[in-house]
């Protein structure tokens, strides 16, 4: 793209401020922001009414799971297809890490946090280690991809090789970035945050599959037969990933796609729910429930909406192909961005001020035409690191740690 390739471009969407400075940039540096305009996709409505990201929800109806009952009596059934699949190496890793421990008060990646309390424990060592004991356990080794953002990639990567990647195979981890959306004022103009530089925020969790396949890396998944992908958050520290038996349950019950959920706690429990949109499988975040959602009860007493997710998700690689040719909905969020003004000054907002977009990776369950809903026991698998104190917190994920016999 050139200059008057752009700036038409740009007129048609009434984003020529991006241009401004251009003739004051070095050429390196009109070759960059050159590049960053050629990346933006205009067309999308959100650019012009931050409104009309919102996503239209569909008719909600509950969805059953597989139960702890249930999954205790196939165990050794489920388990010995998963480890199949593992041997046959038809299964990979995506470890989502592309965000800072801010909440935490600690401003570098998430998963060099140290949770330990009489040795370094890092949420990165704790999440390797539990992939390292199914690796032991098949006796075979699971790719990891490992998704990083602009902020933190260089950190990520030399602090997992100053570690030497806690025992794990070098060989078997790729890392990727993860993309960006450009965030917009309340007019839908797109901010600036240096002369040659766009604001530009990931673009959420529901971005990793396109990401990959930016990064070149679908090729080498197809290439070495992978047909499964575990996709997991960084912040779950009892999080168990390429679990045997979660695998081997979802490819015996034919679905394209799993996620693993625990019972809520609680009707009011701040976590999303696996159920079904429109006859789909589906995800209602935990504000959208109505108040006879969060209530309703099954014949037995339990609640109808009860199955949480933990953001630890199977899906079968050839049916997340035709997501590549979808539009994602981009979920509007409204935040302080600091940003550079007209005159070159760059501006700290004291209130939200603008809107970034971020995919999720909900959205991409409805995508699919099959989920199947897996529950475990959420003392042996859900310990979230998301606050510094609190529910949810470090001393919360300390607790469970010290539970399940992990030394601190």
């Amino acid at each position: 793209m050139n200059y008057q390739e752009a700036y038409d471009y740009l007129a048609a969407h009434q984003q020529t401020h991006l241009l401004q400075f251009y003739d004051t940039l070095s050429r390196p540096q009109q070759e960059s922001l050159l590049s960053q305009i050629d990346d933006l996709r205009l067309d999308r409505p959100q650019f012009q009414e931050h409104g009309a990201s919102a996503q239209k929800r569909g008719t909600f109806a509950p969805l059953e799971a597989m139960t702890l009952d249930e999954i205790a009596e196939n165990r050794t059934h489920y388990c010995e297809i998963g480890l199949c699949a593992i041997r046959e190496k038809k299964v990979g890793a995506v470890l989502l890490a592309g965000g800072q421990g801010s909440r935490l008060g600690f401003s570098h990646p998430k998963g060099m946090y140290n949770i330990g309390k009489t040795r370094d424990l890092y949420i990165f060592e704790c999440l390797i280690q539990n992939l390292l004991r199914v690796m032991e356990q098949a006796g075979a080794s699971v790719p990891l991809f490992i998704m990083t953002s602009l902020d933190n990639d260089t950190e990520t990567r030399a602090f997992l090789k100053a570690h030497n990647y806690f025992d794990y195979p070098a060989d078997d981890i790729r890392f990727f970035l993860q993309e960006t959306e450009p965030a917009v004022d309340e007019n839908g103009k797109i901010l600036m945050q240096a002369p040659d530089k766009l604001v530009l925020t990931p673009n959420g969790n529901g971005g990793w599959f396109s990401s990959i396949q930016r990064a070149g890396l679908l090729q080498e998944i197809v290439a070495i037969g992978i047909e499964w992908l575990n996709v997991f958050a960084v912040d779950n520290v009892l999080q168990q990933i390429a679990d045997p038996v979660f695998l081997g349950a979802t490819i015996d019950s034919s679905c394209v796609s799993g996620g693993k959920v625990v019972s809520k706690a609680v009707p009011d429990e701040r976590v999303g729910v696996l159920c079904l949109e429109d006859g789909k499988p589906s995800i209602v975040e935990y504000f959208e429930m109505t108040e006879e959602m969060r209530t309703r009860r099954c014949v037995d007493g339990s609640l109808a909406y009860r199955f949480g997710v933990i953001l630890n998700y199977l899906f079968r690689t050839d049916a997340l192909m035709h997501t590549l040719e979808s539009d994602f909905p981009l979920h509007a969020a409204h935040k302080k961005i600091p940003y550079m003004a007209s005159d070159g000054t760059l501006v700290q907002p004291e209130k939200p001020n603008a809107y970034k977009f971020e995919t999720l990776v909900l959205d991409m369950i409805h995508m699919q035409e099959s989920c199947l809903a897996f529950e475990v026991d959420r003392s042996k698998e859900f310990a979230p690191v998301k606050n510094a104190e609190g529910v949810d917190s470090v001393a919360t994920a300390q607790a469970l740690l010290a539970q399940n016999g992990v030394q601190l």
